[in-house]
Formats: C-alpha cells, sequence, structure tokens
C-alpha cells in the first residue's frame, strides 16, 4: 500500500514535508497501542504559516480550503515520522478534528475542512475515510485560518 500511496501523492504533485517540530512543551505524535495521536498541525508551507487570519473576512473561503489541505499533508508527514517512514501501517484513518479561526457570523466550517477531508481519503482510500468535527474558533496559535489533529489506527 505504501507504493500506492507514494504514487498517489506524486500524481497529486505532493511531496511531503519534513515533520515538524514541537513549538512548545508537547510532542508530535503518541503511538498508545494501535493508536495514532497526532498534535494539531497548521498550514505551514515552506516553514511558515502560509494562510493567516480569519476565514469569513481576512481569508476567503477557497483559501481557507487549502489551509486545509496543508493541514492535511502536515498531518500525512507527521504519520510517515511517526510511523518510520511507512504510510502502509495505516490502517484507517479514525478522527480530524479541524478548527477553523473564524469572523464572526461565519457558519462554513465544514467545507473548509472538506479542504483536508477530501486530500486524506484520495491520498489514503477507504483507508482515509474518517469521522470529524469542524469547529469555529475566535483565534488559532499563530494567527493560522485552520488547525487540525488527528487519530489514526495503525498497524503494530
Amino acid at each position: 500500500m505504501s507504493d500506492s500511496i507514494d504514487g498517489r501523492l506524486a500524481a497529486m504533485g505532493i511531496q511531503l514535508p519534513e515533520a515538524a517540530a514541537p513549538a512548545a512543551n508537547y510532542v508530535p505524535y503518541v503511538i498508545s497501542g494501535n493508536l495514532l495521536y497526532l498534535s494539531g498541525q497548521l498550514p505551514i508551507e515552506g516553514g511558515k504559516v502560509a494562510v493567516t487570519g480569519l476565514v469569513g473576512s481576512d481569508v476567503a473561503l477557497a483559501d481557507a480550503q487549502r489551509a486545509a489541505e496543508l493541514c492535511a499533508i502536515n498531518i500525512l508527514a507527521q504519520a510517515k515520522s511517526a510511523l518510520g517512514g511507512d504510510l502502509s501501517r495505516i490502517v484507517r484513518v479514525i478522527k480530524l478534528n479541524g478548527f477553523v479561526a473564524s469572523a464572526f457570523g461565519f457558519v462554513e466550517q465544514h467545507l473548509v475542512i472538506n479542504g483536508a477531508s477530501n486530500l486524506i481519503a484520495n491520498v489514503l482510500g477507504e483507508a482515509g475515510k474518517h469521522a470529524r468535527a469542524a469547529v469555529g474558533m475566535a483565534a488559532l496559535p499563530l494567527n493560522a485560518a485552520v488547525e487540525i489533529d488527528a487519530i489514526l489506527e495503525i498497524k503494530a
């Protein structure tokens, strides 16, 4: 499955970045039994937060969806690091929790997080179909427009 995952990433023009180091007193992931818990990932590209501000005022929906895609790419990068480079160990993405920095009155958080959900499902196939939450927030770290964390079932 790793070849097909790598093939899908390549076909989509995606090269996974190096997994980001934690920015505070936490770890980027925890493995407990057959579950991989990934800390929240920001829309980091080229070493900096690529999409900042409040969705619905500073950030357009399409840009916020791209931010969610970047978060998903960073989730996959963290998973690859946690799994010793072997994404084929992913059995299933259990849940994504999506947080959207939202302007007052913005109610399309679900459409924003679709950017991540679609990318994960396209890369991982059936194993990428997941439960999720899409929640509006007043602000996120580093003024990021989106943050997403994940829980994955993995092979030992």
